[in-house]
């Protein structure tokens, strides 16, 4: 099993488009797996659209993989997302890593848009159908509920045949979702203890579909620090985490401290089923973000991507 880590990023933490080039720079030329952006269409805080921002990556790097830590699927209508990510990976060669989800219950997004919460999974399994005919290169025909289309293809087609396709949630229906459809899992905030009995229902519901989801294909997220817990960037993460109910105690999530600490968080994933890991620096400003960038390059990367 490999174990690989990517780094993610919420809101900008960056002064400026050049700085965010800078630090991809820098991420390519070192060990870093993959890049990844959070989905937030409807905020105040700068968030890049995370497909722009793959597309972008695809003509920007050559070597990085990257995906969308996870993309809200309610929110996109399925043809344009399927021609979108069957784009990016032709571009790219084949590093595109996309990541569905269904979105929270409270996200404005809802609101905002005029849509139905209530429905969201339903339309988010149409579309995942709809996307993974597509991407095989058939010819579509599709009455659903939510969604209607004749007689329709794209091309190019991925370069990855087929394109992997992670889904994000731990509800009964993510797990359904994933044995049934996904070829890959990936946690939102949620503690190692909090991931082991998800993975271990994946990896049941996958055995009776008969479609098993790979060891390594089990991905899982914390935000980091090297410093220490009474620093303001580490306080306003837990303070927003312990807002969170489901997602449990702070200290259990965030690592915080040095490299030894943030090896030992990796390592309680790992027991739990995960390999692959998106890691989110916690730090403001050019400067900051840089140096605890290369503090995971130099300090973590060896011990985890050596094991």
């Amino acid at each position: 099993m490999s174990v690989r880590i990517g780094l993610s990023l919420s809101a900008l933490p960056f002064a400026s488009a050049r700085s965010l080039w800078r630090w991809v720079e820098r991420c390519e030329a070192s060990d870093v797996d993959s890049l990844w952006q959070t989905d937030r269409l409807v905020s105040s805080d700068p968030f890049l659209e995370p497909l722009a921002f793959a597309a972008a990556l695809a003509g920007g790097t050559e070597r990085l993989k990257f995906g969308m830590n996870v993309l809200v699927l309610p929110l996109r209508d399925p043809l344009v997302l399927a021609k979108q990510c069957a784009s990016i990976d032709y571009l790219s060669g084949g590093r595109l890593l996309p990541a569905f989800g269904v979105g929270g219950d409270a996200a404005v997004e809802w609101a905002a848009t005029g849509r139905d919460a209530r429905v969201r999974g339903a339309q988010a399994d149409e579309a995942l159908a709809i996307c993974a005919r597509l991407w095989a290169g058939e010819r579509v025909t599709f009455e659903g509920a939510h969604y209607r289309y004749r007689d329709v293809a794209i091309a190019p087609l991925p370069v990855q045949r087929p394109l992997p396709l992670w889904i994000g949630g731990s509800s009964a229906a993510a797990v359904r979702r994933t044995a049934r459809i996904g070829t890959g899992w990936i946690a939102g905030i949620q503690t190692a203890a909090q991931v082991a009995p998800v993975v271990a229902a994946i990896r049941e519901a996958a055995r009776a579909a008969e479609r098993p989801v790979a060891d390594d294909h089990y991905g899982a997220g914390f935000a980091f620090r090297f410093g220490g817990w009474d620093e303001p960037a580490v306080q306003q993460a837990a303070a927003g985490i312990a807002r969170l109910a489901p997602a449990g105690d702070p200290r259990e999530y965030l690592a915080v401290g040095d490299a030894a600490a943030i090896v030992e968080r990796v390592q309680q994933y790992v027991a739990a089923g995960v390999s692959k890991f998106v890691l989110r620096p916690l730090a403001a400003g050019d400067a900051d973000v840089m140096a605890q960038t290369e503090r995971l390059i130099a300090e973590v990367l060896p011990q985890v991507h050596g094991r």
